[in-house]
């Protein structure tokens, strides 16, 4: 009667290892081959290159027609004073209009008071020397209210991919040096995880200024409304990634 062995566990986990569907090799290195890991980061300033401002137009009148009319009459007249800043402003954008009953208690009945009426614009500025210009002259309208300056890069901004490239740099620094601190050095990269590169000011986010400029008097809109001067906020950028790299046999 010929035996014949059977193959341990441990023998076949090995065989198995190579073939689709089994098992993942380990997720560490070897005596041969040592795997280091590390973090590279990279947190870097850049001045902003677009500022946006949020207005809003507001109307109120006795009758609905009343307030629809001063509102179209001011809203122009926020559009145009925008409009005149011709390649200084990237965006235009008008968002949320509405016009609301104002209501009123009298006896068992709700009666109509007024009517409130608003529009909301948004303008993203290129130009960022016209932005305290253009903000105080806005605030400067009738029953106009505005927002910001809130400072950012573009989305497709060269400087976060200067912080991704400063955070592969700094990974790769790092890892060198442990494999310098074994007598060793880096033979290959396993993996490059990257963990985002973010604006630490998103965008539309931490105005550069508290509070909001709201409308003068119409009896001051004669004069002139001084330009606010303003010092644009500087964005800071992070990248982060994760790299895992092996190594020739330490020297111990």
């Amino acid at each position: 009667m010929t035996s014949h062995d059977t193959p341990s566990s441990e023998s076949a986990t090995a065989a198995g290892a190579g073939r689709p569907g089994g098992p993942a090799p380990a997720p560490y290195g070897t005596p041969e081959a040592p795997r280091v890991s590390v973090r590279g980061e990279a947190r870097l300033e850049f001045d902003p290159e677009i500022a946006r401002l949020a207005v809003t137009v507001k109307a109120r009148g006795r009758d609905r027609r009343t307030a629809l009319e001063d509102l179209t009459r001011r809203n122009a007249a926020a559009l145009e004073l925008i409009k005149s800043y011709g390649e200084a402003v990237e965006k235009l954008e008008t968002g949320a209009f509405s016009v609301t009953p104002e209501l009123t208690r009298h006896g068992r009945e709700d009666r109509v008071r007024a009517y409130l009426g608003r529009v909301h614009i948004t303008a993203e500025l290129r130009d960022l020397t016209v932005v305290g210009e253009l903000a105080t002259r806005l605030a400067d309208l009738e029953l106009t209210h505005v927002d910001g300056p809130w400072w950012a890069l573009r989305p497709d901004s060269p400087a976060h991919g200067e912080a991704r490239r400063q955070a592969v740099r700094e990974a790769v620094q790092r890892a060198r040096e442990y494999a310098d601190a074994l007598g060793a050095r880096l033979a290959a990269l396993v993996e490059l995880a990257d963990l985002g590169a973010e604006n630490a000011a998103p965008y539309g986010e931490s105005p550069a200024f508290g509070g909001a400029f709201r409308s003068a008097p119409v009896a001051a809109a004669a004069e002139a409304a001084p330009a606010l001067d303003l010092e644009p906020q500087r964005q800071t950028v992070y990248a982060q990634v994760n790299a895992r790299f092996t190594m020739t046999p330490p020297q111990l």
